[in-house]
């Protein structure tokens, strides 16, 4: 079935699209823990659910992003059918309680992105089982009642124990369930490993320390206990879905430079390696994930943490894995100076300025609904502009597919309404096929698509293509058009351009026709 496209987009600007970079990751959280972002509190109507979930998306597509990153495990239940746990409070009212009608969220989800050219990443906290002891909807099915003596409490809320093996295999089983029946892009898990500290309280881990402990320093081998399970997932997820990311969100600060020279110059209370546990470097060095995300949700001068300085730093702290770097839109008019509307763009640019930096995360999709400070404005008219492929990662797959066929292009209307139809087919069967990219270049001599970001991308309902684009959108000066199209993988990897078609007119009053 071929589908049927019409480009209704600002007028395409040749100079500022090669401004823009080609590649960069542009998503947004989309909380569901204590109904966040969606669904909405007390909205347990399924198909009020998927009309809300739609107009996140949409709203998503129109500031140019290019991801979501949705929750679908925030405290060992699930927004999905689940052999292990149990149906989300957060989704239905009260845990346990399947979705009325009944529907599957993930699957919806899933979909409903990949009809708007949006990457799916599946959210996951890696230990929260209880968000509030005494308070939260606990069904009698959930793990915590099941295996009690795999959890902790500490400061009100409900802990798998990390050091605890059977706790760490039933994460990662629960992960690979995932991974495996579900066509998400990524499995993420965000910066609650180890919970932060709580001033007086320690986190009550005696009895497993001194079953596994070894003699071991503590806080070694509590993060012998992460990396473990973070090894464990990397593997699963390789095993049941090789196409499938793998990233992590940590706190912005992996340490402060007093303590280890490694560090960032920085004044953190707490932090990754030495309070969370979390050793994302070491990570990132064997290749155990794909992409981090540090948490930057500081602004410039920050006493404690101040953004130039941590986004220089981790921009020399991948090791050439992916980094894209986490925004606080939610801190709009919180203070002073979140009340400046130059905050998020002056950390675009700065982030755009390192190479190893590929991209921005927003936290998170509530955020957005009011345009704080003229944001979405910025995004749609400037930052955001023109669309952008997610940077290939070549560990992943780095050969590229067939370029698409195309079959026929035709000119329809004339002057003001002339339109050229294009008609293509995706004929390569070794590669899943994400999207179309549409480019235009005003001459032969400028058709290196290598820096050029698209005009257009197609998200790909099918293998074939009926893309109708109003010329009239398009530069007016010039006398030549060159129309091209790739192919993209679902590992973002572009084919080459197929055979360029050139489009003619007498003069800037007359209308296009197409050189034979």
């Amino acid at each position: 079935m071929k589908v049927l496209l019409i480009l209704w987009a600002a007028v395409f600007s040749f100079a500022f699209c090669v401004a823009q970079p080609k590649y960069e990751f542009r998503a947004a959280w989309i909380a569901t823990v204590d109904n966040i972002d969606w669904p909405s509190k007390g909205n347990y109507n399924s198909d009020s659910q998927k009309a809300e979930y739609k107009k996140l998306l949409d709203m998503h597509v129109q500031n140019g992003l290019n991801a979501v990153i949705v929750q679908i495990r925030p405290a060992t239940d699930a927004f999905y059918p689940s052999p292990y746990e149990p149906w989300s409070e957060w989704l239905t009212g009260k845990q346990g309680r399947p979705p009325v009608p009944y529907y599957d969220p993930l699957q919806f989800m899933i979909e409903e992105a990949h009809k708007r050219g949006l990457e799916f990443h599946a959210w996951c906290n890696p230990y929260r089982a209880e968000l509030q002891i005494g308070k939260s909807s606990i069904s009698p099915t959930h793990i915590t009642k099941v295996h009690p003596e795999w959890f902790v409490a500490y400061g009100g809320k409900r802990y798998f124990d990390p050091g605890n093996k059977e706790a760490q295999e039933f994460v990662v089983n629960v992960i690979r369930d995932i991974v495996s029946r579900y066509d998400v892009d990524a499995l993420h898990f965000d910066d609650y490993f180890y919970p932060y500290r709580i001033a007086g309280q320690e986190f009550p881990d005696n009895k497993t320390y001194a079953q596994y402990g070894s003699g071991m320093d503590r806080g070694d081998w509590r993060r012998s206990n992460v990396d473990s399970i973070i090894v464990k997932l990397h593997r699963g997820i390789r095993q049941e879905n090789p196409h499938c990311k793998f990233g992590i969100s940590p706190f912005g600060v992996w340490r402060n430079k007093d303590l280890d020279s490694l560090g960032s110059d920085t004044k953190a209370g707490q932090t990754n390696y030495d309070d969370l546990y979390a050793d994302v470097l070491l990570w990132l060095r064997e290749g155990y994930i794909d992409y981090v995300v540090p948490q930057l949700y500081w602004e410039h001068g920050h006493r404690a943490a101040p953004y130039e300085v941590l986004v220089d730093w981790w921009s020399r702290h991948s090791y050439g894995k992916h980094c894209y770097i986490g925004l606080g839109i939610y801190k709009a008019g919180s203070n002073a100076r979140w009340r400046d509307k130059n905050i998020i763009p002056m950390q675009i640019r700065d982030a755009r300025s390192y190479s190893t930096i590929e991209g921005q995360v927003y936290f998170s999709s509530k955020s957005f609904l009011k345009n704080p400070n003229g944001w979405n404005d910025s995004l749609r008219q400037n930052y955001y502009k023109y669309p952008a492929l997610i940077p290939p990662m070549p560990w992943i797959d780095s050969i590229p597919p067939v370029p698409p066929v195309i079959n026929t292009i035709s000119t329809e209307g004339n002057t003001a309404n002339q339109q050229v139809r294009i008609s293509a087919t995706y004929i390569d069967k070794e590669k899943r096929l994400r999207q179309f990219a549409l480019y235009a270049f005003s001459s032969l001599e400028d058709t290196d698509i290598s820096n050029r970001p698209p005009l257009k991308l197609i998200p790909a309902v099918s293998d074939s293509l009926d893309y109708v684009l109003a010329l009239s959108l398009l530069p007016q000066s010039g006398n030549e058009l060159y129309i091209g199209l790739t192919a993209v993988d679902i590992n973002n990897v572009e084919s080459e351009l197929s055979i360029l078609q050139k489009l003619e007119r007498a003069n800037e009053k007359a209308d296009w026709e197409i050189v034979r």
